[in-house]
């Protein structure tokens, strides 16, 4: 009888997984194995349900390379947060006679496969696939994880079209963009598409922050651009502000209920965090009896399933292939001989181990952040309309600026000076 491989996804979706699935398929089959695919992440496993699987072929897999989605669904379902669920999970793969697990998902998901693989105590080796759009896994060589390019190629498309109608009717946008902590996808929409600023979480000193530091921020911008001459543009933030903002002072938001999915992360789909920044800046600018028209806009979900791009579809179909390679080789890494981490570096397949991936500090999978001093972002920023500690010297263009928000040039330098000293100057 010929070994038995499954494939589950975890987390949320991202252009590209159903090439990995493909790709697995058709690896381990011409290698003499036989695959399993698991429906819904972890969530019927941990259970202890084995019935929601699928026998896998070449010809079922062949050409789902070019969709976007799972045809595996995935699930959020965390086996981790009680002893009996990673119990029982364990217990169902044994029962599905498993001897390889291939796992695609983000940080949470190999968090959950790291502590499987444990729990099985190397009896099933398991292949983890680095999946998430928010690009916030620690891969080797800068490399991004799969999704991103195509999320970042649609979200830049739609950011386009959005600055079009910018222009043309003399608005402004403000655009959140998916990323729990990270605000790569932010970050590259906006750079890509040329928005007129960006704002992460990462360009905020001290955590958790009062909703007025990101509205400084963006009423900073448009009191700038004014002054410049343009009423109209695009600010693309990232959802992860609405992690680091005050929760107690996000509570008493009407309307806004701060809610926790099953790995304790905060739901940021829950907060309407574009809406909040433009009721906040309306305010402002109507309390001084000015007119300003701010049109929010959420991207992510039109991100999360959209057709991979060619780049994406190259490379989930390596990982793909790496991760049965890895399965059936023996370990270059003794930490990675009941599983690891499958990814790409300068064009070679490597395995981490998944103790290489924890943060000491919280045992959870470490987080990529946006790095403030790299070329890459001091760009990007440098192509900004927003505030430097520069304009807070600028005479002619303070006092313009100041004009417009009916204070004096030193109430404007005080109001504004954090805001316009959030980040390291360029």
């Amino acid at each position: 009888m010929a070994d038995r491989l499954g494939i589950l996804v975890g987390g949320g979706p991202a252009p590209g997984i159903n090439s990995v699935i493909a790709a697995v398929t058709i690896e381990a089959v011409n290698r003499g194995l036989e695959v399993i695919g698991i429906y819904d992440g972890f969530e019927h496993l941990m259970k202890g349900k084995t019935d929601q699987v699928v026998h896998l072929t070449i010809p079922a897999v062949s050409r789902i390379h070019f969709d976007g989605g799972s045809i595996l669904r995935t699930s959020r379902a965390n086996p981790t947060r009680k002893p009996e669920d990673l119990s029982r999970t364990a217990q169902s793969v044994k029962e599905l006679g498993l001897r390889y697990l291939v796992t695609i998902g983000g940080d949470d998901t190999a968090f959950a496969a790291a502590r499987v693989s444990e729990a099985l105590g190397g009896t099933v080796r398991v292949a983890h696939v680095p999946k998430t759009i928010d690009n916030d896994i620690p891969l080797p060589g800068g490399m991004p994880t799969f999704g991103f390019e195509t999320a970042r190629h649609v979200g830049t498309e739609l950011v386009r079209n959005l600055m079009e109608d910018s222009r043309t009717t003399s608005r402004w946008y403000f655009v959140v963009v998916m990323g729990r902590k990270a605000g790569h996808l932010a970050l590259g929409i906006g750079k890509a598409a040329g928005a007129t600023l960006t704002v992460i979480a990462e360009e905020f000193a001290s955590k958790p922050i009062p909703l007025s530091d990101p509205v400084d921020v963006l009423e900073g911008a448009i009191l700038k651009r004014r002054a410049l001459g343009r009423h109209d543009g695009v600010a693309v933030i990232a959802e992860g502000i609405g992690e680091i903002l005050n929760p107690d002072e996000l509570s008493k938001i009407p309307g806004v209920q701060v809610e926790y999915d099953p790995y304790g992360n905060i739901r940021l789909g829950e907060i309407p965090l574009a809406t909040i920044l433009k009721r906040e800046v309306e305010k402002r600018f109507k309390s001084r009896g000015d007119k300003i028209t701010i049109v929010d806009v959420t991207l992510g979900y039109e991100l999360r399933c959209a057709p991979p791009i060619p780049f994406d579809i190259d490379y989930t179909r390596t990982l793909g292939y790496g991760a049965v390679k890895f399965l059936l080789s023996e370990p270059e890494d003794p930490r990675t001989q009941i599983g690891g981490l499958v990814c790409l570096v300068d064009g070679r397949l490597q395995a981490i181990s998944f103790e290489e991936l924890r943060d000491p500090a919280t045992g959870k999978t470490k987080v990529r952040m946006v790095d403030l001093n790299s070329d890459h972002y001091q760009v990007s920023r440098y192509y900004m309309i927003r505030l430097d500690p520069s304009d807070l010297s600028n005479l002619t263009l303070l006092e313009s600026m100041a004009s417009l928000a009916k204070m004096t040039v030193e109430e404007f330098r005080v109001r504004f000076s954090k805001a316009a000293g959030v980040l390291t100057p360029v």
